[in-house]
């Protein structure tokens, strides 16, 4: 058996059968919680082949819907409660087509009740508190229906929603946090920078937190062409100064949920954190614009302790991380012990902001994270993997791929954030790849490339490869406390090497 150019032959009998040039996607499904009477959004990974594919076409009940050059498509105007059968295929440069991808097979959701929330007594004039109308409609709101919040500026308290349910916020409608700390009262349970502890109530909740228990809400989606307002950094202030530093809310928080969409919104000025979930698992955020700038500790999205993540489609200009996949802190989330697992981010744009980052609470382990077809600008400190030799738990399987970047970082020694009693034993960083990734326009101020493990000999970072990687010219490359680092085609714009410093590690190929 012969590999050539990546063309497998297999043997069959007597013949000789080339595997088509063209591959289809792979792992298509519907993306959680996004299935509703009308609608559906279909994800999938790239085959392993795909410098030839230009778009994938989708085909519903065997006949072309459409198609995308992006690895996900929203299917609209479905019939409810009616059975329907996705496949994808990819189309080559020379207009040949793959196979069609296994069938997705799935049924729409039936029909549901909508309710407006002005039937309460809500009024839109950014005046009026409307917690109590808005809370009475979600209450009222049937399983699978709608509470909508039409054009208008709605001001509200904290609110908390429910299983198998829809949080719909029109065109022109804006549900505005109050900028009253009382509005968020009483406290709740909750997890900040890595420990359980009571926080003010956010503008939009659902769950309880249960590290040993399942999923509290179900079901559940946030969506439509409106925006979601915090009461931004004076409200975080006055949290801060009443209950400190870490007491303050979330713009949105979801705490043991399962199949959660949330899409399509304008969503800024949180008082702290923007969107965090916490012990769930199942959860779709794309189409969304985040803007926190200017808010301390304005982080986008924090996947915290969580399994099965879909982002993608989405863009972020942040006071802080970006995105944040975290999973608890030292020793409480190392004897908690519940990783974040499986987190897809796809075809965004990270406009401003700290990083797209994995910690630095990540004692439960953080594993399979895939970044693909993303672009960054100037971020603090671009995409990075971070934490403390005291943080335990371990980072692996990430893989980074077809974006554009202007840093790629590894810390392992922060001067932030480091209260808590020490793990056992050091973290662990392993297996992790960098390929297809524009580099050209980073800053030569720090090493455009600079990763680094632990000095402990048994928790170096190991098993990393860079490949396929352009840098600026005059690029620098850092390489600390590591073992088996490959660098492959890694080059500069004028095609000659960066100047690689390597310190106490091993193995590293360049």
């Amino acid at each position: 058996m012969k590999y050539l150019l990546n063309l497998t032959l297999f043997v069959i009998g007597i013949r000789c059968v080339a595997a088509p040039l063209i591959q289809p996607p792979v792992k298509a499904i519907i993306a959680p919680g996004t299935l509703s009477s009308t609608s559906a959004t279909v994800v999938w990974n790239k085959p392993e082949l795909y410098k030839n594919i230009t778009r994938y076409q989708v085909l519903l009940n065997g006949k072309q819907l459409s198609s995308s050059t992006k690895s996900y498509y929203d299917i609209t105007g479905l019939k409810p409660s009616t059975r329907y059968v996705v496949t994808l295929r990819s189309e080559g440069s020379d207009g040949e087509f793959s196979d069609d991808t296994q069938p997705v097979i799935f049924t729409t959701r039936a029909a549901g009740k909508t309710i407006n929330i002005t039937d309460f007594g809500a009024k839109g004039d950014g005046i009026t508190l409307n917690t109590r109308a808005i809370q009475q409609a979600i209450n009222a709101c049937p399983e699978w229906g709608t509470v909508r919040i039409p054009a208008g500026t709605f001001l509200s308290g904290a609110i908390f929603l429910k299983s198998h349910m829809t949080l719909q916020i029109d065109k022109n409608g804006v549900l505005k946090g109050s900028t009253s700390d009382a509005d968020y009262l009483p406290m709740i349970n909750n997890r900040f920078e890595g420990w359980e502890l009571p926080t003010y109530a956010s503008l939009i909740n659902a769950g309880k937190m249960d590290h040993n228990g399942g999923y509290s809400v179900e079901g559940l989606a946030i969506k439509g062409e409106g925006t979601i307002r915090g009461g931004g950094g004076a409200l975080g202030k006055t949290m801060i100064d009443k209950h400190g530093i870490r007491s303050r809310d979330r713009l949105i928080l979801m705490m043991n949920c399962k199949d959660v969409e949330i899409q399509g919104l304008q969503i800024e000025n949180p008082p702290c954190w923007t969107i965090h979930y916490l012990y769930s698992k199942g959860v779709s955020l794309h189409d969304l614009n985040i803007n926190t700038v200017g808010i301390a500790n304005g982080d986008g999205i924090d996947p915290d302790s969580s399994d099965d993540s879909y982002i993608f489609n989405c863009t972020f200009a942040t006071g802080d991380d970006c995105i944040a996949i975290k999973s608890g802190k030292n020793p409480e989330g190392n004897r908690i012990n519940r990783p974040t697992r499986n987190v897809v981010i796809t075809d965004c744009n990270f406009v401003r902001g700290h990083g797209i980052s994995i910690g630095s609470e990540m004692s439960g382990g953080v594993s399979d994270v895939l970044v693909r077809d993303c672009k960054a600008g100037a971020l603090l400190h671009g995409l990075q993997i971070k934490g403390t030799k005291e943080r335990g738990g371990y980072v692996k399987n990430v893989v980074v791929a077809d974006c554009e970047l202007q840093q790629i970082t590894i810390f392992s020694a922060l001067n932030y954030n480091n209260d808590g009693a020490a793990a056992p034993t050091m973290p662990t960083f392993e297996n992790f790849v960098f390929r297809n990734i524009d580099l050209s326009h980073a800053p030569l101020k720090e090493p455009v490339i600079d990763i680094n493990g632990f000095p402990d000999s048994e928790h170096r970072l190991k098993n990393v490869t860079f490949a396929n990687i352009t840098l600026p010219n005059q690029a620098k490359v850092n390489v600390k406390d590591a073992l088996n680092i490959n660098f492959e085609a890694v080059k500069t714009l004028s095609g000659n090497r960066p100047l690689y410093v390597v310190s106490n590690s091993a193995e590293v190929h360049y």
